[in-house]
Order: C-alpha cells, then structure tokens, then sequence
C-alpha cells in the first residue's frame, strides 16, 4: 500500500519533499506506461567555430540543393561523423 501524497503549498515545497522522499513509496510503478515526447528538442549551446569561407561557400551549396539552411545541414554532417566515429567506423 502506497503512502498518500502530502499537498504542496509551492513548486519548492514539493521539490524540497522529492529531494528526501523515496518515489516508491508513494507511488505505484508497476502501473507506470512509457511516454513519448516527439517534440521535445535537445538542449542546444550556441559556439564560435572559426570555418575558411570557402568550406562556408560549399556549405551553402549543398544545403541550397537540400532546401535547408547550412547552419542545419552542418550540424547534420557533424552528427552523421560523430556517431559514425563512436561506431569505429572509419571513413574519408
């Protein structure tokens, strides 16, 4: 049997009870369902990344071709090697 959950008088008390209260004894897990939140976007941090302009140009180029900006298509080709990279794959 689950205890009841007290009522909060604030977003901070509340934090403050989960911060020391264990969920399981307030609440039923076994009954939990997984969510999916398409639409949540990763957090992003903005850098400075110093580029010879005509890699930017070729850049555009390309991304012109895909109908996206090349700040997206960049970050799409970063992605790509990333994870090929952390798969071991090796590649020009």
């Amino acid at each position: 049997m689950n205890k009841p959950l007290p009522t909060f008088d604030s977003e901070r008390d509340e934090q403050d009870f989960w911060a020391d209260a264990d969920s399981v004894d307030y609440i039923d897990w076994s009954q939990a369902r997984q969510v999916v939140l398409p639409n949540l976007k990763p957090s992003t941090r903005t850098i400075s990344l110093r580029l010879p302009e005509h890699l930017i140009d070729s850049l555009k180029v390309l991304a012109n071709k895909r109908d996206i900006p090349y700040q997206s298509l960049l970050k799409l080709f970063l992605s790509e090697r990333v994870e090929a990279e952390l798969r071991g794959e090796r590649g020009a």
